[in-house]
């Protein structure tokens, strides 16, 4: 088994030393502290749909967490099941919908195992056209929001306070935009970004947060002027699909085209609720009347996201109950609606043979037996609480009456389906038919030393571990900006995943070989550019 771990560099080497390599490196984000990627299964926030990764995966120090996440109750974080794997620690019934063993049988699960081969990749992996090595921030930026984008903006934003003055009287101060004058507004608000600042205006303050540099470029005035009538739809459609963000679906749209052309993720993939909710520092630093008066936010955001290099290659946004009519909302049953989540997620890469890891309220056996007819192979933690276990054997869902051993696992297999119950200061459930169960693999911990494992749960360890580390870096150029209209934070998340994404595009081009900009250097360049300062004398 060792030997097998040392014959090639294993799977979560494999994924610190990408993280150090061309895509993802510490110059990228610079220092933003502790991070989660020593805990591969880890915790999102306790308060959201999203699913609670296991925070513990048997370090022996406690794990570190986000100051967000330090709020919740090891109830809410996942600890409660983190030492039974997810269900009770019983050994009586299992959750709804499990197979009693003779039930198992009949359904074909035995503990004869047999290998598993996921078919060569059907997709070259990378950017999908070539920049320039004199391509700017701005050229990166708008392969996702480029300049028809911006002109509907204009349009849009005209024919609103057109209407809305008529509705409600003239606005003396008012004249239509220009698209100069939106990209000033977008870098404005971009900003926020880079100088981690709530409010857009102190720009123009005396304030610690003041900007003359770039505050010469447009009155306060003006600006509030344009944040005022700031439409992507300026008329709600007679009919659509999704109502309820109606103004904001033609901007996610043209935005998932363009994920979609300009770059091709590597096999493995990975679908989750990325990191998004309140900032950490005002979450230390205020009140807790302050806190309560912050609106919870009214929509969930799941992605797809590519495990080599961070790309998020496609969106899906789903408003909470009673808002709108995209058919999500209607869905009490978490594991159902997730399920449908990544439906929408995948719809664009069948026939591929594409490696997917997934949560538990994803992971269920239905969904990977639909997928893997689509030739998309699947890798999932299970929780016995969260994840919808019909048609899986019961006595692998409950633990034994005899105490494991620390890296012991067990696997039964349906077809090209393994479960797998890997023990490691708690029990820990995967399913998947992406990777061998006859094969191993191994966790290396600082303290603990080598763990031994199935592949498929040190493939799941390994890249999920990278996404976490990601995730925490990118996370903090978020634009701070905290609009209270639901499609307005909708469309300023959606504007800083583009940025972050054209960031990595920038990582792997010629451009980054002449200029070498880290994360926080590209988001200053982008606000520049935006704003059209090197060319141009400042105006207004």
């Amino acid at each position: 088994m060792a030997e097998c771990g040392r014959k090639a560099l294993s799977l979560l080497e494999a994924a610190r030393s990408r993280y150090e390599s061309l895509q993802i490196s510490d110059d990228v984000f610079g220092e933003s502290g502790d991070d989660s990627s020593d805990n591969p299964f880890y915790s999102t926030s306790g308060d959201s749909d999203s699913d609670n990764y296991i925070a513990e995966v048997g370090e022996e120090e406690q794990p570190k967490h986000h100051h967000h996440h330090q709020k919740r109750s090891d109830k809410e974080s996942g600890h409660s099941w983190a030492a039974g794997g997810g269900g009770g620690g019983s050994s009586g019934a299992g959750p709804p919908g499990a197979l009693s063993r003779s039930q198992a049988e009949e359904e074909g699960w035995t503990e004869g195992l047999q290998d598993v081969t996921v078919p060569p990749y059907k997709e070259t992996y990378g950017p999908a056209q070539k920049m320039s090595a004199t391509a700017t921030a701005l050229d990166f930026f708008q392969l996702f929001v480029p300049d028809n984008c911006i002109q509907n903006m204009v349009v849009q934003t005209n024919m609103y306070a057109k209407k809305f003055q008529e509705r409600f009287g003239s606005d003396e101060g008012w004249r239509p935009v220009t698209a100069q004058e939106i990209k000033a507004f977008l870098g404005f608000v971009t900003s926020t970004s880079v100088h981690r600042c709530e409010s857009v205006l102190s720009i123009w303050s005396s304030g610690f947060f003041s900007n003359r540099s770039i505050a010469l470029k447009m009155s306060q005035s003006r600006f509030e002027k344009i944040l005022k009538y700031f439409h992507i739809v300026a008329f709600r459609p007679s009919q659509g699909s999704n109502q309820g963000l109606y103004k904001i679906q033609p901007f996610l749209d043209s935005l998932q085209q363009s994920f979609s052309c300009t770059f091709r993720p590597s096999q493995t993939q990975v679908l989750h609720e990325p990191l998004i909710d309140e900032d950490p520092v005002f979450i230390t630093t205020c009140t807790e009347r302050e806190l309560r008066k912050r609106k919870k936010r009214k929509f969930s955001l799941w992605v797809r996201q590519c495990t080599s290099t961070g790309f998020i290659c496609q969106i899906s946004v789903h408003l909470k109950e009673g808002q709108g009519t995209d058919g999500l909302a209607t869905l009490k049953n978490k594991p159902q609606l997730h399920s449908l989540v990544a439906k929408q997620l995948c719809q664009n890469i069948s026939g591929k043979n594409t490696i997917i890891f997934t949560g538990p309220s994803i992971t269920s056996l239905s969904l990977f037996s639909e997928f893997s007819k689509q030739d998309i192979y699947c890798c999932g933690l299970l929780s016995t609480r969260k994840s919808d276990c019909t048609g899986l054997p019961q006595n692998m869902l409950v633990c034994g009456s005899t105490p494991a051993q620390r890296g012991q696992s067990r696997v039964m297999m349906k077809g090209s389906m393994s479960l797998i119950s890997w023990y490691n200061k708690g029990h820990f459930r995967f399913l998947t038919n992406a990777y061998s169960p006859t094969k191993q693999g191994m966790i290396i911990k600082r303290k603990s030393g080598e763990i031994p494992c199935p592949l498929a749960v040190e493939a799941f360890a390994a890249h999920l571990s990278y996404i976490c580390k990601y995730d925490d870096k990118y996370s903090k150029y978020f634009i701070f900006h905290k609009p209270n209209k639901t499609w307005q934070q909708v469309f300023w998340l959606s504007i800083s995943i583009a940025i972050n994404n054209a960031y990595i595009l920038y990582k792997m081009s010629d451009a980054y070989t002449v200029k070498r900009y880290s994360r926080a250097q590209f988001g200053e360049r982008l606000v520049r550019e935006l704003l059209d300062l090197d060319d141009c004398s400042p105006t207004q």
